[in-house]
């Protein structure tokens, strides 16, 4: 007889899973477990199969590219920006009032020193010149006669004829016509000067802007408006600063004629040079930079005032320098190294002093000698002491960035200015 005290067990299978849900959970924990086991398994498995393997299992030495160090001349240039600045900008304007009549030119005009700008009404320039004329024709008439009074009254006085003061007075008449002759001569040469002032010429040859007061107006003398501003470009020049830590080579190349400046728009390979002709006479205590200038013949114009523009300057020339191309400089917790490559294809780590990196080749100081091999491409995976594998692109590439014969940077191309200490 069953106890009446027991509850009755449920049966297995599904039917007791659903009335137990912990039970059938704890069932499927196993099965999961071993899918994520298997799947594990499968991924090691495969990285195993697809690893590259050398001989005998082992993992396969890291490809890499090759340049060559070498020893030459590598002119250190530094580079900045700078401004184009006209030799001469001059705002024209009337040096008398007048009406403006004409304009004897196209605005973005190039004229030269003397030409004919503007003219002005001439008429009353020229009645003025007429007028200062007969003025003086009418004194000198007077003077004349005054002349000869004062001689005759001279030989009278002589004859005891007539008194000292009578002499006196017509010596004095005599004496203040000829002031005023001398007057009328001045007032004919302004008038002719203004008549002449009625042709506005241009005082610099350069290259005009727009005009701004155009022909009918009445123009004022001295006016503060200008009629044109004319802009000499040719020749032009650069302004440009650098630090005040390469002045002392500054001032030996400029001792020597021998500091250039190297001009080109950004991105353009058209590159104009000239020598630096000034120094500024203090540095910028807010910038810690000194302004440099250097003149540009600019006879094609292709330099036009306010342009910003990418200055080069060659300041020293390293010679004898050892070099390697500037992708093989790698740095580290304890300075700048390089991975050289023996005969055998094993990787030694060699540090080295940076002196100076253009960009393509760099100047460095350390245990290299001419004829050696080191990394350029493919450092990321050496082992110091390691064999690597040496990529077939090496031999045409590694010599052709190695063997550059200028040493130089051409303007334009990226340098890095965080791997280029003082030489």
């Amino acid at each position: 007889m069953p106890d009446p005290l027991k509850f009755p067990q449920p049966s297995s299978g599904p039917a007791a899973d659903v009335h137990r849900p912990e039970l059938g959970a704890r069932r499927r924990r196993p099965i999961f477990i071993v899918a994520v086991l298997a799947v594990i398994a499968g991924l090691g498995l495969l990285h195993v199969l697809t690893a590259p393997r050398g001989r005998g299992g082992a993992e396969a030495p890291p490809p890499v590219e090759l340049g060559g160090v070498q020893t030459k001349t590598l002119t250190v240039r530094v580079h900045t920006i700078g401004t184009i600045v006209a030799n001469a900008t001059v705002n024209v304007t009337s040096q008398v009032a007048g009406q403006l009549m004409r304009a004897n030119f196209t605005e973005g005009q190039i004229v030269r020193k003397g030409s004919v700008l503007f003219e002005l009404d001439r008429r009353p320039f020229e009645a003025a010149l007429q007028q200062a004329r007969a003025d003086l024709a009418r004194d000198e008439a007077q003077l004349i006669a005054a002349k000869r009074d004062e001689t005759r009254y001279a030989s009278l006085f002589a004859q005891n004829a007539i008194s000292a003061q009578q002499r006196d007075q017509y010596t004095a008449q005599a004496g203040a016509l000829a002031g005023t002759v001398k007057a009328d001569e001045a007032a004919v040469d302004i008038a002719r000067l203004n008549l002449g002032y009625a042709s506005i010429r241009s005082p610099i040859t350069g290259k005009t802007g727009p005009i701004l007061i155009q022909p009918g107006n009445l123009v004022k003398a001295n006016d503060t408006n200008p009629l044109v501003v004319v802009t000499q470009i040719e020749p032009i020049k650069v302004s440009f600063f650098l630090p005040q830590s390469d002045l002392g080579r500054i001032e030996r190349q400029m001792a020597e004629h021998r500091l250039v400046a190297e001009v080109s728009r950004h991105g353009s390979k058209h590159v104009k040079s000239a020598l630096v002709d000034f120094v500024g006479n203090q540095v910028n205590n807010q910038t810690g930079t000194i302004e440099l200038r250097a003149t540009f013949a600019n006879r094609d114009a292709r330099l036009v005032p306010g342009e910003l523009v990418d200055v080069t300057v060659a300041l020293k020339q390293l010679r004898n320098a050892t070099v390697v191309p500037s992708l093989a400089v790698n740095i580290g917790p304890s300075g700048h190294y390089v991975y050289v490559v023996g005969a055998q294809h094993f990787a030694h780590k060699v540090s080295v002093h940076l002196r100076y990196d253009n960009g393509m080749l760099a100047a460095v100081r350390g245990h290299l000698v001419p004829g050696m091999k080191v990394i350029t491409v493919g450092q990321l995976r050496v082992i110091p002491g390691h064999k690597v594998e040496v990529t077939a692109r090496t031999g045409a590439a590694a010599p052709d960035v190695a063997s550059r014969s200028s040493g130089t940077l051409t303007p334009g191309a990226n340098s890095n200015p965080a791997r280029q200490p003082a030489p």
